[in-house]
């Protein structure tokens, strides 16, 4: 299983149509849902978002989405739970 790239930063640049926080574009999103996608697409999309990535942007992304797989939740939403300790 392929883990979803959201990490939690859901807005959307209105020039390029693409999540600031993963990089994908609603179309995208969708796919990502549908049960009949498969991991080589998800795997094939996953290396598409970050070459749409560069700078700060990609390296926070990169550790969110680190985060995320290791541990189930994306930083941003960690930081939301522990503010609320």
């Amino acid at each position: 299983m392929i883990v979803s790239p959201c990490i939690s930063i859901c807005k959307t640049d209105p020039v390029t149509g693409y999540c600031y926080g993963c990089g994908r574009n609603n179309k995208e999103k969708i796919i990502w849902k549908d049960e009949k996608t498969t991991d080589d697409w998800k795997q094939n999309n996953l290396v598409e978002i970050q070459k749409r990535m560069e700078g700060w942007q990609l390296k926070s992304f990169k550790e969110s989405y680190d985060h995320k797989t290791k541990h189930g939740i994306s930083l941003v939403k960690k930081k939301i739970i522990d503010e609320t300790k």
